[in-house]
């Protein structure tokens, strides 16, 4: 007598089928969920770099903006960096599938005096800016920020054309 014990091959056929066409339908909403997740990272980011040019100019900037953002991360004597050390590693970090920067279109302010944490007299910036570009699977929409504390989005994959003041053509402001 022969036992009847296992599955047939057609019976695991069939499971393997079933498993492929429910990973087929998960795949596209796990990798939508991850582009939504580094969206709203960046988002996070831009609100970061934001609050940190705010505190800077009030605290240690004397109404100037620092230029970069690992000068954000630099603290003043005694006292803490302005941003988190993962966004002060230069002025372009990438972080959650995109690519920051921050930048002016306005340049240096000349008359602005020595900073609390080293920066040298007219080295501040009158304005700045600042850009969340979507690397390879990263997002599908760009971001940027300015000294207005707006947050701007387009669907592009390119940088926004961001200056220190205005909204830039085609975009749409989420705060």
């Amino acid at each position: 007598m022969r036992s009847n014990r296992g599955f047939t091959l057609i019976e695991l056929l069939i499971v393997v089928a079933i498993i492929g066409v429910i990973a087929a339908v998960a795949v596209p909403g796990l990798q939508q969920a991850r582009r939504s997740g580094n969206e709203t990272a960046a988002i996070g980011s831009l609100r970061a770099i934001t609050g940190a040019q705010s505190l800077y100019a009030a605290a240690c900037g004397n109404g100037f903006f620092s230029p970069s953002l690992s000068n954000l991360g630099t603290p003043p004597a005694g006292g803490q960096a302005f941003i988190s050390p993962d966004l002060s590693t230069g002025n372009t970090v990438f972080k959650s599938g995109y690519q920051v920067t921050m930048n002016s279109s306005s340049g240096v302010a000349p008359d602005a005096p020595p900073t609390c944490n080293g920066l040298a007299a007219g080295a501040a910036m009158q304005g700045f800016f600042a850009t969340a570009t979507p690397a390879s699977g990263g997002g599908s929409k760009a971001f940027g920020t300015n000294t207005n504390h707006t947050i701007y989005w387009a669907t592009q994959l390119a940088p926004l054309a961001m200056t220190d003041s205005t909204a830039p053509a085609g975009t749409f402001s989420i705060q």
